[in-house]
């Protein structure tokens, strides 16, 4: 299976999208490698999103999410005792996963995390994409060819082959 893939045809018709062809060599590239806990992404909504991580077997305490710049990172440090410890003396398979992990999630320009929820086992995550208001599409005015599409400071409209 190939996994290298060449962009080189789509730098000739996009501007500014380097960040984004990068991450996805990078995507390609150890998007095996880190597939625990399970996670469902989905998208609620415009400008919302929800990650959802199967994390049985953890607590609030063992987890912790942390919001980085356009970086989600999702890390659990469980704490497991021997299985002849007094917590659990009748433990003869271990079968939950008990092992420590770490989830990173790239995250667009301008998302940002509301909350994160534990319920049944499940880890879920809130984000939204707000985009200030300089970046919303905005209507620009279409004037007229005789109406002067700059004004020199100090002076008039109408006065500007005056001096």
């Amino acid at each position: 299976m190939r996994t290298d893939f060449d962009f080189g045809p789509l730098f000739r018709s996009t501007v500014g999208f380097d960040r984004m062809f990068d991450l996805l060599r990078g995507a390609a590239q150890i998007g095996h490698l880190e597939n625990y806990p399970p996670c469902d992404i989905e998208r609620i909504g415009e400008d919302g999103y929800r990650v959802t991580l199967a994390v049985a077997g953890f607590s609030r305490e063992e987890l912790a999410v942390t919001a980085q710049q356009n970086l989600l990172v999702v890390s659990g440090e469980k704490r497991v005792e021997g299985s002849n410890s007094p917590a659990q003396p009748n433990l003869l398979y271990r079968g939950i996963a008990a092992r420590s992990f770490e989830r990173r999630f790239e995250l667009a320009d301008h998302v940002h995390v509301l909350g994160a929820d534990l319920s049944n086992g499940l880890l879920s995550i809130e984000l939204r994409r707000e985009l200030p208001e300089a970046m919303r599409p905005r209507r620009i005015r279409i004037g007229c060819s005789q109406e002067p599409r700059y004004q020199i400071e100090g002076q008039a409209s109408g006065d500007r082959h005056a001096a």
